[in-house]
């Protein structure tokens, strides 16, 4: 073990579990559910138990409704069979140790006519954006990127329909046996498309004024906390997102106000996208000083970090846990890895989306003890 003290390997509290370190596992879009009917599956649940070791999994995101849905293979928490699918997820990750939270999530304008037979995918607003999304042709079986239409402005009544629909998939998710859940909020989504002046250009209660325009975040956030307590309700949001037609001049404060009501609301994290191009917009050190200032409660930030900038981070007080996405993918033990300064394996890119256990679930752990999420199995590094 490494002798060299990190704040990475230290104990912290995290939705009313103590957790033995702070590597949690990032989201990750893999496209490998049962077909048809978007179904989670064993394979899922063996990819998930083999990475227990995070102190915290939060899944690849998942769809809340038919209409939610902008990519091919990915899972849905809508009909009883995903339920049911989840709870193998569930089960196994517990079994292994770990804790689990599904992420919510509603692609809003980023799909394609193909998966709502032939209707327009919905947003804010019909406004034209430049956004792709993977799908699969039928006709050959492969997957390739293509471009999201315009979409159609949802009415006043759709969206209490939308909000409705994230309190019953958390509510689901409590029934597959998951932690808790992570509102999906970032990256250009349904959320995120109701916070910028860019996507969301109504004139009524929903866009306009900062207010108008968080007033969807909030309207999901009290749903979810209240259907299964802000203590297992958190949300993940992307501030300095530009791509995808995102590149709203008023989103920083826009989030500040967001970060502001999730502190008094209660919710047991909130998960910050850092941009990880290589022309990315800098995550500032400002601005990760004014949103600490108003939310006390644990932050997660993911994008792109080492074992160095994970220190960085949590010693300056930033953060309280740092996601790893694409280094999870080829190395199931990661903690282990960080914590013995192990060398990392590399994936094949090709696997990434869809297929089958190649690539997925045959990337081995190092031989020799892991570092467990689990408290009662801290492994003292310092």
């Amino acid at each position: 073990m490494s002798t060299t003290a990190s704040p990475l390997f230290t104990p912290t509290a995290l939705a009313g579990h103590t957790l033995a370190h702070r590597i949690v596992m990032a989201p990750m879009t893999r496209a490998r559910s049962t077909q048809p009917g978007d179904v989670p599956n064993a394979m899922n649940a063996r990819y998930y138990a083999q990475r227990a070791g995070a102190a915290l999994i939060v899944t690849e995101a998942t769809q809340i409704s038919p209409q939610g849905k902008g990519y091919s293979f990915t899972p849905g928490i809508y009909s009883p069979e995903q339920v049911a699918g989840w709870r193998l997820v569930t089960d196994a990750v517990h079994a292994a140790g770990g804790r689990i939270f599904l992420q919510l999530w509603h692609v809003g304008r980023m799909s394609h006519p193909d998966f709502h037979n032939g209707e327009l995918p919905v947003a804010p607003s019909a406004v034209p954006f430049e956004g792709q999304i993977w799908k699969v042709d039928p006709a050959t079986g492969v997957g390739t990127m293509v471009a999201s239409p315009i979409p159609r402005a949802l009415t006043r009544d759709e969206i209490s329909s939308v909000v409705a629909d994230f309190r019953q998939a958390a509510r689901h998710a409590m029934d597959a046996g998951f932690d808790g859940v992570e509102i999906h909020g970032a990256n250009g989504y349904l959320i995120d498309q109701f916070l910028r002046t860019t996507s969301n250009v109504r004139t009524d209660e929903y866009g306009g004024s900062r207010e108008n325009r968080l007033r969807f975040l909030k309207e999901v956030v009290n749903a979810v906390a209240e259907e299964v307590g802000a203590d297992r309700t958190a949300i993940r949001l992307a501030p300095f997102l530009t791509a995808r037609g995102m590149a709203c001049p008023d989103i920083l404060p826009t989030i500040l106000d967001a970060a502001e009501f999730l502190q008094a609301r209660g919710v047991a994290y909130l998960h910050l996208v850092e941009a990880d191009w290589d022309d990315a917009p800098q995550f500032t050190e400002a601005f990760r000083q004014s949103i600490r200032a108003r939310f006390k409660r644990p932050i997660i930030v993911a994008g792109n970090y080492d074992k160095a900038r994970a220190d960085w981070v949590l010693t300056k007080g930033y953060a309280d846990l740092v996601a790893f996405g694409r280094p999870f993918v080829a190395n199931p033990d990661l903690p282990r890895r960080l914590a013995d300064g192990l060398s990392l394996a590399t994936f094949d890119a090709s696997t990434l989306f869809g297929g089958g256990e190649r690539g997925y679930t045959d990337h081995p752990a190092l031989p020799g003890a892991d570092v467990s999420g689990r408290a009662e199995d801290a492994v003292t590094l310092a």
